[in-house]
C-alpha cells in the first residue's frame, strides 16, 4: 500500500476502508493462527480430534480468504464483499470448533506416590 497506493492518500473513501479492514482481517487470521499454536495440544478423544482438524482447515481455508479478498475486493463496485463476507463465517466456525473440542474435557490422572 506504501508504493502502490501512497498509504490510501486521495484514496476514495469506500475503496480505503475495504483495504484498511481486509488488512485488519489478515491481521485477526494470524494472530488467531498464533494463538492456537501455541496452545495446541491434540485431542485424544476422536471426536475432540476431529474438530481440532476441522477448526484448524477452516482458519487456514479463511486466512487465503482474506488474503485474496485484499487484493480482489476494492476493485468491485457497491462495495461488494463476497471472499470476506464467507472468510468471516469460516474463521468463525474454525474457532467455535477449536473451542468445542476443549470443553469440559478431563484431567489428566495424577500420579500417586
Amino acid at each position: 500500500m506504501d508504493h502502490y497506493h501512497n498509504h490510501l492518500n486521495g484514496m476514495q473513501d469506500g475503496m480505503r476502508m475495504l483495504y484498511r479492514t481486509r488488512h485488519i482481517y489478515i491481521l485477526l487470521a494470524g494472530l488467531l493462527n498464533l494463538g492456537i499454536g501455541s496452545y495446541f495440544a491434540q485431542r485424544s478423544v476422536p471426536w475432540r480430534k476431529t474438530l481440532q482438524v476441522l477448526g484448524s482447515g477452516l482458519i487456514v481455508v479463511a486466512s487465503g480468504l482474506f488474503i485474496v479478498a485484499f487484493f480482489y475486493e476494492p476493485r468491485l463496485t457497491g462495495l461488494d464483499t463476497p471472499l470476506s463476507h464467507w472468510g468471516m463465517y469460516t474463521i468463525g466456525a474454525g474457532t467455535l470448533f477449536h473451542f468445542f473440542s476443549g470443553l469440559q474435557q478431563d484431567e489428566p490422572e495424577r500420579v500417586r506416590s
